[in-house]
């Protein structure tokens, strides 16, 4: 895989990014720009080599105003990358925003030296998803080289991660570059290693779970993967939320390595012990016990490795992951590494201002676990089959 250090000249290069921009937006404004900001490294070395940038992304974010007019004060239900586009103008960075596709060709012809365009969602191109070859090529046609800067989509088989490398020569991005090296770190970690997993999906997680019992010294499980454990145990649960599959995980539980919560905090935000839950009850965060004993397990690891909230964090039941951010934060030093990551673990992490505070900070939620459980990822893969 080759990285933006191998390329020798960039002056007037046109270079296409592939970015996540998908960030959460509301009325119009970027409320949370940590995966905006872990690519501006790169975006500021191809801007300083002379290269002529091209901007690619996807969003979500279906509150946005409507698409290059930003005196409207309408909402629209259309995922746009126009408040994207304002807050990298709001930063110094003079981008112009295409927000038609049919123009896309032209306005990369007409770049000149340092200047940035960004494309209007390209999820709006059918061929995207579904990692079509053709719309790849039309895509590689905007550009002379291409970088992926985009780790946390690059689990996705599509036309803009994968495909595209088939055209272009391809480079890993800056950020791509520190995700890898810094999450392989996982898999010949220093110990003690405590593993914490939070979020849902059990049956999505189960073959993490299984992978890293065989190298952690303690694997906490939290959030809504809890409750699966807990009933697997022969705990009630309530009308907790399950995981879909079928999966036995009894044989998991029984490991001496893994720890469940020992008191939860139920749907009117009162504690109980983890084996006192009543049939209506429904279980949405880690108690302040279990905390107590995480923290221990805190203190005494060398290698902390943390993804997913403890609690149901977009219905405020928050508490639980803040206090599990600060723990970790504190107890990271040069002789104890933490690595942390997932979409409501950033959101924790952002909104308390300490994303400083810990060795790394993944931007990957399902593409970090990914990455995690299989050592790569379709998107790397892609770039170390490029051409060349």
């Amino acid at each position: 895989m080759k990285t933006l250090a191998d390329i020798q000249n960039l002056s007037g290069v046109k270079v296409l990014v592939r970015v996540d921009f998908n960030v959460p937006i509301k009325n119009g404004v970027v409320t949370d720009d940590y995966r905006i900001r872990t690519a501006l490294p790169t975006i500021n070395f191809l801007r300083e080599k002379g290269a002529r940038i091209i901007l690619v992304s996807h969003i979500e974010t279906a509150d946005g105003l409507v698409a290059g007019d930003k005196n409207s004060s309408s909402l629209v239900k259309k995922p746009t990358l126009a408040p994207v586009a304002d807050y990298l103008n709001k930063n110094g960075y003079k981008v112009s925003f295409i927000k038609n596709w049919t123009g896309a060709y032209e306005a990369s012809e007409q770049l000149k030296e340092r200047e940035i365009i960004i494309l209007e969602n390209i999820r709006e191109n059918a061929g995207e998803k579904e990692n079509d070859k053709k719309f790849a090529k039309q895509l590689a046609s905007l550009a002379d080289i291409y970088v992926n800067e985009a780790f946390s989509v690059s689990h996705r088989e599509h036309a803009s991660i994968c495909a595209i490398t088939e055209f272009l020569p391809s480079y890993a991005g800056l950020q791509m570059e520190k995700e890898i090296k810094n999450l392989s770190m996982a898999f010949d970690p220093t110990h003690p290693f405590l593993f914490i997993l939070g979020g849902a999906k059990f049956d999505t997680k189960l073959p993490l779970i299984n992978k890293f019992l065989k190298n952690a010294d303690n694997i906490f499980i939290g959030g809504a993967l809890a409750n699966d454990a807990l009933k697997a145990k022969g705990y009630e649960v309530g009308a907790s939320k399950l995981s879909n599959g079928a999966n036995d995980i009894s044989n998991i539980v029984g490991q001496p390595q893994i720890m469940l919560p020992v008191d939860v905090v139920v749907q009117d935000h009162s504690v109980k012990a983890s084996d006192s839950v009543g049939k209506t009850d429904i279980i949405l965060d880690a108690g302040p016990k279990s905390l107590i004993k995480l923290k221990e397990k805190i203190d005494a690891a060398k290698f902390i490795l943390w993804n997913g909230p403890l609690g149901l964090f977009e219905k405020g039941f928050t508490e639980g992951t803040e206090e599990l951010a600060k723990l970790i934060a504190s107890a990271t030093s040069i002789n104890t590494k933490s690595i942390v990551g997932g979409g409501d673990t950033l959101s924790a992490i952002s909104k308390l201002g300490i994303e400083d505070k810990f060795t790394f900070v993944s931007t990957g939620g399902g593409a970090m676990l990914d990455f995690l459980a299989q050592g790569t990822l379709p998107g790397i893969v892609a770039l170390e089959n490029s051409r060349q």
